[in-house]
């Protein structure tokens, strides 16, 4: 590399986006240019941002790490997405997290837009030692309750896991019939880094399944309101009366099921 003096801005800033050595830095911080100057702000910044980032993740990883330490070599997070719905199914997802990966901005599915969701959800498929989602449907909801729903859904994500977990991190439950140590963690989704991805790959899943559920009962709005009860949908009920994705036996949907 050529010496600082002989480098334009731009050769410089090549040199920041390539990592540059703390040499390097030290060199730059002493530099008259302000070019260069707001470029060493800049990375500094960037910097500070990642380890901030990096040890916020470390600090979602206290369960899992514990765990590892322990022998549990695989620890599956378990969360659920659709508990409050009028309409759809619950969603499940149980996803094992290596101990090395790269997720920045990983966090409980509820606390992202969309589209960092949506990245974070291609991103953890590629890097998950494995994943899977199951769902209990609205006539499985109507005849067990909600909350029997929710586990049935979760037991089918685990089924359908390639490795067999040797521990489980549940978001605020536990599955007694399920015979894998386990510990329920109240708001896990943003306390524990494999049920914070487990949330969003669950939370992906349903929102697009309701997104394509629209083209066939669009006066609902599913695309919008993922059949949560809003304004729009509690309106639409009145008008329609309830579908077959509906839950029969929630009660805003059993007050208008006379009119379908």
């Amino acid at each position: 590399m050529k010496p600082l003096s002989q480098m334009s801005i731009r050769e410089v800033e090549d040199v920041f986006n390539s990592e540059p050595s703390e040499e390097f830095l030290k060199i730059c911080s002493q530099d008259s240019r302000r070019g260069v100057q707001r470029l060493v702000v800049r990375y500094t910044k960037h910097s500070q941002e990642q380890k901030a980032e990096f040890q916020r993740i470390q600090g979602m990883l206290t369960e899992e790490k514990n765990l590892w330490q322990n022998g549990f070599l695989y620890v599956a997070g378990l969360d659920e997405v659709g508990r409050g719905p009028l309409a759809g199914p619950v969603m499940a997802a149980a996803c094992i997290l290596p101990a090395r990966f790269d997720l920045p901005g990983l966090n409980d599915s509820k606390q992202l837009s969309e589209s960092k969701r949506e990245k974070l959800f291609e991103q953890i498929k590629n890097q998950a030692i494995s994943y899977a989602v199951g769902s209990a449907e609205p006539a499985e909801i109507d005849a067990l309750n909600i909350l029997q729903a929710t586990k049935l859904a979760m037991k089918r994500a685990l089924e359908d896991l390639k490795i067999r977990p040797h521990f489980l991190l549940i978001d605020a439950i536990e599955l007694p019939q399920i015979k894998i140590p386990q510990k329920g963690i109240i708001r896990g989704d943003s306390l524990s880094a494999s049920i914070a991805a487990a949330s969003i790959l669950a939370k992906v899943t349903r929102d697009r399944w309701m997104t394509e559920l629209h083209d066939i009962y669009p006066q609902y709005g599913f695309n919008r309101n993922k059949g949560y009860g809003t304004k729009e949908h509690m309106k639409a009920l009145q008008a329609y009366g309830p579908c077959p994705l509906h839950r029969q036996s929630f009660s805003p949907v059993e007050q208008n099921a006379s009119i379908s």
